[in-house]
C-alpha cells in the first residue's frame, strides 16, 4: 500500500517525478560510553534490520527516476563524528543491501564517551547540505542521553540549519528502576530542543532490544510521509 503511494505521488507530479531524489536521510547513531559493547551492535544491527524489513524495503526500493538517498553516522564527544556510510542512492535492491552490509561490517571505535548532541545535529546538517536537490530532507537521530558537552541543541541558532529541514529523534530507555521517568525526561527534552522542521517527531524504544522495532516505525513514517504528503490536496 505504501509503495502504491509513493508511485502514485510522483505519477501525480511530473516536477517531483523529475527531481535528482525524493528523500535524503541521514541517520546519526549514540554511541557514547553510556551504550556498551552489546547495546552498540544492537544499534547497528537494529538498523540493518530495520532497513531489510518488507515494509520498509516496499518503500526505498518503489520503482521511480526519484529515489531515496541515505547516509549514516556514529556520534559520541565534540569532534566524534564517524561517518559509516556516505551517501548512496537506493535506487536497486544492491544499492540497499549495500548499505546493510556496510553496517555489518562496522565495528567500533575509539571515542570520547561523552554526549555531544549538538555538533551531531551540525555533522547531520552539513550531510543534508550536501543534497540541495532532495525535495525532503530528513536528520534522523537516535540517543539514549541529553546532551552533557559541546553546543547544546537549544542553542544552535535558526541560521544554521538549511530551508525544509526535519529533524526526527528516536529516544532509548534503559532498563533500571527509574525507566519510566528517565524516558519520560528524555523523549521531553528531544521535543523541546531537538526535533525541528515540518511534520518533525520523537519515537521511543523501550531499550536497544526494541531499538529494531523502533527504528522501522520510525522509517515508516519518515518515508511514507513524503508519499501522503504529496498527495494531499
Amino acid at each position: 500500500m505504501i509503495r502504491l503511494l509513493v508511485m502514485l505521488c510522483l505519477l501525480a507530479s511530473p516536477a517531483l517525478a523529475q527531481s535528482h531524489c525524493r528523500q535524503a536521510l541521514a541517520l546519526g547513531l549514540d554511541v557514547s560510553g553510556s551504550v556498551d559493547q552489546r547495546e552498540y551492535r544492537l544499534q547497528l544491527d537494529g538498523l540493518a534490520a530495520a532497513l531489510n524489513s518488507a515494509p520498509v524495503r516496499e518503500v526505498l526500493l518503489a520503482p521511480s527516476s526519484a529515489p531515496v538517498r541515505i547516509a549514516i553516522f556514529e556520534w559520541s564527544g565534540p569532534r566524534d563524528q564517524y561517518l559509516i556510510v556516505p551517501w548512496r542512492e537506493i535506487t536497486d535492491e544492491a544499492a540497499l543491501i549495500g548499505v546493510i552490509s556496510a553496517l555489518a561490517a562496522t565495528t567500533r571505535r575509539p571515542a570520547q564517551p561523552t554526549t555531544a548532541l549538538g555538533p551531531a545535529i551540525l555533522t547531520g546538517l552539513g550531510l543534508l547540505d550536501q543534497q540541495p536537490a532532495c525535495w525532503k530532507r530528513t536528520l534522523d537521530i537516535s540517543g539514549d542521553g541529553k546532551a552533557n558537552t559541546g553546543t547544546r541543541p537549544q542553542d544552535i541558532s535558526d541560521h544554521r540549519f538549511p530551508a525544509g529541514i526535519t529533524i526526527n529523534g528516536l529516544v532509548i530507555g534503559h532498563n533500571n528502576p527509574g525507566f519510566d521517568l528517565q524516558i519520560g525526561e528524555l523523549s521531553a527534552y528531544y521535543q523541546s530542543y531537538v526535533v525541528r522542521g515540518p511534520d518533525a517527531f520523537v519515537e521511543t524504544a523501550l531499550g536497544f532490544e526494541d531499538y529494531e522495532a523502533a527504528m522501522t516505525r520510525k522509517l515508516l513514517r519518515e518515508l511514507a510521509s513524503v508519499a501522503i504528503g504529496s498527495l494531499s490536496p
